[in-house]
């Protein structure tokens, strides 16, 4: 089943997406917005799925052309929102390029932060900063969303829990991160809102590329049109889906409408490419001793789209372009 939010209201407005991506129905009926139909979820996935069918089918009354840039993210705001980085991998180049070692306790204890939930940005509206010199830069990244999770859930008790997946794009400044994480107390400034891709979908719409609580398929980001890298999101991920799950879970319950995120996705297969600016900028400073390629400037255009077999896109993308943020 595929989900989205039409950027209507702060808490968007609920519709069923064909599995084409063509075709949508709102669902009045069954819940307004997708966190309503969450809190409701027993009740309201068989109506959905229901519904689905016919739309999938033809024979859904009230349908309409679907239209991407008409959506918020599934989600427009969150009650919670975290994002893991389970591509170790992309933690130890990252800590390779400055000459650190990797602690032993990165490969068996997820790392985690906290974002801001409370207003993303929708998955075709810009990227707006008030300055390049904060380095901006994105992440492609898959999250997904749980329903109630109880404090200190097992991982094979958290997989249960999984409802929905997205895609994300966690835009990051990492100017302003250094100086945040010298303090000691973590990313604030540094982590501005997220978006995430105009649709939702429930785990059996991968198929067989749904196992072991990952995604096995690429990851495709475009920067200014131009392919930047496609590593399968399957392949190196240390901390499957459920293992964030009960990690965040451990000393609190999570909330229906929870989101928890994979962080950067990356391969040791280099030829892949990567999913943020960062990394790449590491590699070139392993190979010849600085970055060359510079972080996302006003103007550029980011995409970020996950495709099946086939070639069909699977949530929609994120296309958006940076432009600067007027303060007044």
């Amino acid at each position: 089943m595929k989900l989205a939010s039409l950027n209507q209201g702060r808490d968007g407005a609920l519709v069923v997406v064909s599995r084409d991506l063509r075709r949508a129905v709102k669902v009045p009926g069954v819940a307004a917005t997708l966190q309503a139909a969450l809190d409701n979820w027993a009740v309201a996935k068989p109506k959905l799925e229901a519904v689905y069918q016919r739309l999938n089918d033809g024979l859904e009354e009230g349908a309409f052309a679907f239209d991407q840039a008409a959506c918020h993210s599934p989600l427009p705001r969150a009650y919670h929102w975290a994002d893991g980085s389970a591509y170790v991998n992309h933690v130890e180049l990252v800590r390779k390029a400055r000459g650190a070692e990797i602690p032993e306790s990165f490969w068996h204890d997820p790392l985690m932060y906290q974002g801001g939930a409370d207003c993303f940005i929708p998955p075709h509206s810009p990227i707006q900063m008030a300055d390049e010199a904060w380095g901006i830069d994105l992440e492609a990244e898959i999250a997904v969303i749980t329903d109630d999770v109880p404090m200190g859930a097992s991982a094979a008790e958290a997989a249960g829990h999984i409802q929905l997946l997205m895609l994300v794009n966690d835009v990051s400044l990492r100017n302003l991160i250094p100086g945040e994480l010298a303090k000691g107390f973590g990313f604030y400034q540094s982590k501005p809102s997220s978006s995430f891709s105009p649709v939702a979908i429930t785990p059996d719409e991968l198929g067989d590329t749904w196992r072991d609580g990952k995604v096995h398929r690429p990851l495709v980001s475009h920067i200014n049109g131009a392919l930047f890298g496609q590593p399968d999101a399957g392949v190196d991920m240390t901390f499957n889906f459920p293992t964030l799950v009960a990690h965040a879970a451990k000393t609190r319950p999570l909330g229906t409408g929870t989101i928890i995120g994979s962080g950067t996705v990356s391969n040791y297969d280099r030829s892949a490419g990567s999913s943020c600016l960062a990394e790449k900028r590491m590699l070139e400073i392993i190979e010849s001793g600085e970055a060359k390629t510079p972080f996302l400037k006003f103007g550029d255009r980011v995409r970020i789209e996950m495709f099946d077999a086939a070639g069909h896109s699977l949530f929609g993308k994120i296309d958006q372009l940076v432009e600067p943020y007027n303060t007044h």
